[in-house]
C-alpha cells in the first residue's frame, strides 16, 4: 500500500512537472472561479434586502446546489429583485 502510495505521489510531480506556468494558471482559474462567483453570490444576496424573506432562501438554495450556472444566474436575475443595503 505505502509502495501504492508512493508511485502515485510520483505520477503526480512528474505530471504538475511537465506543465508550463500558464497551464497551471489557466487550471487554477478554472479550478478558482466557480468558487469565487458562489461566495461572491452568497456574500451579495445576504447584504440585499427582499419583499419576500422565502426568495432570498430559494436564491441561496439555487446558488448552492448549482454552483456555477447558479451563481450566474442569480448575477442576472436575482440581483435586480433585491434592493442593496442591510443596513438602516
Amino acid at each position: 500500500m505505502v509502495i501504492a502510495l508512493k508511485k502515485h505521489n510520483i505520477m503526480l510531480l512528474l505530471f504538475l512537472g511537465n506543465l508550463t506556468i500558464v497551464e497551471i494558471s489557466i487550471i487554477l482559474f478554472i479550478i478558482l472561479l466557480p468558487i469565487f462567483l458562489q461566495v461572491f453570490a452568497i456574500v451579495d444576496l445576504f447584504g440585499r434586502k427582499f419583499e419576500d424573506q422565502s426568495n432570498k432562501i430559494i436564491w441561496a438554495l439555487i446558488i448552492l446546489l448549482v454552483p456555477f450556472l447558479g451563481s450566474i444566474i442569480y448575477f442576472l436575475v436575482g440581483r435586480k429583485a433585491g434592493v442593496k443595503g442591510l443596513k438602516k
